[in-house]
């Protein structure tokens, strides 16, 4: 095997893992986040309804956020193999004959 192909491909393996712990640390960052404590007192002066921001009453949980990162990881690794196997599978094809 050529040294320079070597490199490449660990290069891609080492660039593929990246990824896959990046999102999985993101995921679980926002997979692990806690709300704001309620401040001093908040019972004798309850916050008016209408300071209600849009993100505190509705959102997405914590374990779907975590479930489409690593959904996407798997299609970004999977479709990574299927590529690299039909640019193999085209790099080595037999030149046709005349």
């Amino acid at each position: 095997m050529n040294p320079a192909r070597a490199i490449g491909r660990l290069a891609r393996i080492v660039a593929a893992l990246a990824t896959a712990v990046l999102a999985v640390t993101a995921a679980t960052a926002a997979a692990l986040a806690t709300p704001r404590p309620l401040p001093p007192g908040w019972n004798k002066h309850p916050p008016l309804p209408g300071h209600i921001h849009a993100m505190v009453t509705s959102g997405m949980p914590g374990w779907q956020i975590a479930l489409i990162a690593i959904a996407a990881a798997l299609v970004a690794a999977a479709t990574a193999v299927f590529l690299d196997r039909a640019r193999a599978a085209r790099r080595h094809q037999a030149a046709p004959t005349a």
